[in-house]
């Protein structure tokens, strides 16, 4: 997990190499994304299990049916850099 201009994030590396971030909340029901396990590049929220794609931040696993914000990542230098500039809305959860 992330705090970053106002914004809590889940930043992850995933098996692959790929670094990945979203936003730190389940659609489904409010949970917090960063305290559950990162599997393949899927992030399964604690509470109920939902799944989303850690780089495209799409649902890939019910309960939850509602996307959440994705965020490109490069490393430069061994820095992980999360663009938070990218256009971005508001979450629908539930």
């Amino acid at each position: 997990m992330v705090e970053a201009e106002g914004r809590s994030l889940c930043v992850g590396h995933c098996e692959d190499g790929t670094w990945g971030a979203i936003d730190n909340v389940c659609t489904h029901d409010g949970g917090v994304l960063g305290e559950g396990e990162l599997e393949d590049c899927l992030v399964e929220c604690p509470r109920h299990g939902a799944r989303f794609d850690l780089v495209t931040g799409e649902v890939r696993a019910l309960p939850a049916v509602f996307p959440v914000n994705a965020y490109p990542v490069r490393v430069i230098d061994g820095r992980v850099e999360v663009d938070l500039g990218v256009p971005t809305k508001e979450l629908e959860i539930g």
